[in-house]
């Protein structure tokens, strides 16, 4: 059963801080070398020097971060609500041209210890996990909310919109350096609170984003609860910060993050391309914009994937589904039909002879294209694989299974930004 429950957050204070965007960032695990740089400067309170401070010889960055959140508080840069409540978040944005809103919710969500409603969708490494304990043993707080989606059959987020937001002023209201719009309205009516906590109870949850603060937090919970000498399942270590929207695809974005990797001093296109061929109908295409118009056409239908390298592109179609079931033998139907199960085991696993279970530092995550094909023009090492977004009901089907996807199969857009609302134990 899904449990949530109302907080105080904690807020940058508006009587000190006229212009809310600069103190806020993206998630840490979104945010590039060049744009932490950027968040460090841009702010002396931006959220980035407690969440994601910089490496300084001879300090301890977490250490430095409790120091900050801290000391924030003291002088009233950051501020506590006085009572608790549910923060009803939308984001306005565009996807080329198209203007599109998603509409959530942030609260508190319990750390089940039996077996739940929340199902995870994606595979977790040691190092952001080593790194996130740290910061959450310092701080004692959530520095950013999880991100959960759920089927909202009875449409209860439109209700609570319609109901108890249409008509009012949010108390944030910026926009982030991308041009996405983000509002934030407080609900503290407790009928308002209790019909959301009660239909969230008959919820199945996926977690989007956030699946290594989630396990962090679980690992924070059973830490503490040995020192406990007494255990409710109610202290606020139980809980976790997590923003909840439903899966209503005309506002939910997932964008597909593509493949760069490292070819060997012997790799030769042509052998390559023969062993392709095995599997593949391939196909050469003018341009990369030809290439996306393609894949996005065939991806209906088909398992397709893109491949460039040396300025030329090919549009690989899978001969036959049922290869799937004799390379990917091990796993069921709803992940042997991801193309990203396509790419790994076929063409990264099977003809390149990588393993996929180690860390690779051949394969790199990319999901802008722009930033990936100059990268793949650049070095001419590098070849560069291209994938159509995964869907959302994929998604759910594989975590329905027991399975996880992938490692970075999906980049939820736009993400929920870090510094609006923070969650202090």
């Amino acid at each position: 059963m899904t449990k949530i429950r109302p907080f105080k957050a904690v807020l940058y204070n508006q009587e000190k801080n006229k212009d809310l965007s600069r103190l806020v960032c993206p998630p840490y695990d979104v945010i590039s070398q060049s744009r932490q740089e950027y968040y460090h400067n841009l702010d002396p309170h931006n959220l980035i020097h407690i969440l994601l401070g910089r490496d300084t010889p001879g300090e301890d960055k977490y250490e430095r971060a409790a120091k900050f959140f801290n000391d924030w508080l003291k002088n009233k840069i950051l501020i506590q609500d006085d009572k608790p409540a549910i923060y009803f978040y939308s984001q306005e944005y565009k996807i080329r041209g198209e203007k599109k809103a998603r509409y959530g919710f942030i609260s508190l969500l319990h750390l089940e210890t039996q077996k739940s409603s929340l199902f995870a969708h994606e595979h977790t490494r040691i190092a952001p996990k080593e790194d996130r304990i740290k910061i959450i043993r310092q701080v004692k707080a959530n520095l950013s909310p999880i991100f959960v989606v759920f089927a909202d059959q009875k449409r209860m987020i439109k209700r609570t919109c319609d109901h108890s937001i249409k008509n009012e002023k949010p108390f944030i209201d910026i926009t982030d350096d991308e041009g996405v719009s983000h509002k934030l309205w407080k609900l503290t009516d407790p009928a308002v609170l209790t019909e959301i906590g009660n239909q969230m109870q008959r919820e199945n949850l996926f977690i989007a984003d956030g699946h290594h603060r989630y396990e962090v937090a679980c690992m924070y919970r059973d830490e503490l609860c040995k020192a406990q000498t007494s255990f409710t399942g109610e202290e606020p270590f139980n809980y976790i910060m997590a923003y909840f929207t439903n899966t209503d695809s005309r506002g939910l974005t997932i964008f597909p993050i593509h493949r760069l990797v490292k070819t060997p001093a012997s790799f030769d296109l042509d052998s390559f391309k023969s062993k392709v061929k095995d599997y593949f109908d391939i196909e050469e295409v003018k341009d990369k914009a030809r290439l996306f118009f393609l894949m996005e056409k065939a991806g209906h239908i088909e398992h397709v994937l893109g491949m460039c390298k040396d300025k030329r592109y090919w549009l690989l179609r899978l001969k036959n589904v049922k290869i799937l079931d004799k390379e990917i033998s091990d796993k069921p139907a709803e992940y042997r039909m991801l193309d990203v199960s396509v790419l790994n085991y076929i063409i990264l696993k099977k003809i390149l002879g990588m393993d996929l279970q180690a860390q690779n530092d051949d394969i790199q995550f990319i999901h802008d294209t722009d930033e990936l094909l100059r990268r793949v023009d650049e070095d001419a090492s590098y070849m560069a694989f291209v994938l159509n977004p995964v869907r959302i009901q994929q998604i759910m089907s594989v975590a329905l299974k027991g399975e996880r996807m992938p490692p970075k199969s999906t980049y939820f857009y736009p993400k929920v930004l870090s510094g609006l609302v923070v969650n202090k134990f």
